[in-house]
């Protein structure tokens, strides 16, 4: 039997109502639903058989389909834990912004029969290998979605980042923090800080600083194939974090290395999806 992994926003008052909407047709076609307890108490709610679902960890499972209930957060959670075994993910937007999880929670039955005939288009996103080095032990390896950020706390100084690309030496950058964004991730943190949108089809990556101490340092986009080593000269309250969902502090020494993953994310998409409507859309391009 086809296995279904529900990867949700527990919190959401949308829940119980979409899993209402989208789990019967996956379950009158025999499909298994595997979710954590915090699912539950929606499933519940939602007047679904309690047999129909399987309550455990979902992460080193290897479902047919990750199906997403939440917001981007969500989405960037259900790739850490079932995107990586080669399910692809059907994000249906609970959240407020929804980049990621293109399918509104009102077209959530629709966007399932969709799946079900075969009617979505996969996405494959590239993806970030990022480990944490210090000396010789690795204290932190972590595959991400969106971006690896390094920063300050609220009350330390600015870091002194000493940039490596490939080969090349990049010098030392003196900023508030430094983002490596995937093109997906280009939407996120990255372009708060003034970086660039990047196409998610682009074989690339974006370094974007964070109130950069000299004004004429700027994002750069570099191949996707070089490696990219951030080592921390000084720098006081400072962390890794990645997906901004898991994060490690930094010390004086440290070095972040980031590369491309091996592996890559599938996002299932409609038809009709449009990039650049979905920009007008989210960023209210066009808006007077």
């Amino acid at each position: 039997m086809p296995c279904l992994a529900i990867i949700a926003k527990a919190k959401s008052p949308l829940l119980a109502r979409t899993l209402a909407e989208a789990l019967p047709p996956f379950l009158a076609r025999g499909w298994t639903a595997h979710g954590d307890q915090d699912l539950a108490l929606a499933w519940n709610e939602a007047g679904l058989a309690k047999n129909s679902l399987t309550i455990g960890p979902l992460e080193g499972t290897t479902p047919d389909l990750g199906l997403v209930l939440g917001g981007d957060g969500t989405l960037l959670a259900a790739a850490r834990l079932v995107g990586l075994s080669g399910a692809p993910l059907l994000g249906i937007n609970l959240g407020s912004l929804g980049f990621l999880t293109a399918h509104p929670a009102s077209g959530a039955k629709g966007a399932v029969e969709a799946y079900l005939t075969g009617s979505l288009i996969p996405e494959r996103r590239l993806l970030l290998e990022a480990e944490l080095r210090r000396g010789s032990a690795t204290l932190l390896s972590q595959t991400v979605l969106n971006d690896a950020v390094l920063a300050k706390g609220a009350l330390a100084r600015i870091m002194d980042l000493r940039l490596r690309i490939g080969a090349e030496d990049a010098g030392v950058l003196k900023a508030d923090g430094l983002i490596v964004a995937t093109p997906t991730g280009s939407t996120a943190y990255s372009l708060s800080a003034g970086g660039p949108i990047l196409h998610p089809a682009l074989e690339a990556l974006v370094i974007t600083p964070i109130c950069p101490h000299t004004l004429t340092l700027r994002a750069s986009v570099v191949p996707s194939d070089r490696e990219i080593t951030i080592t921390v000269g000084e720098a006081e309250d400072a962390y890794l974090t990645l997906d901004g969902q898991v994060g490690q502090p930094l010390q004086p020494g440290d070095a972040v290395i980031l590369r491309r993953a091996k592996a890559s994310v599938v996002l299932l998409q409609r038809q009709d999806h449009n990039h650049y409507g979905l920009l007008q859309q989210k960023l209210h391009w066009g808006d007077r």
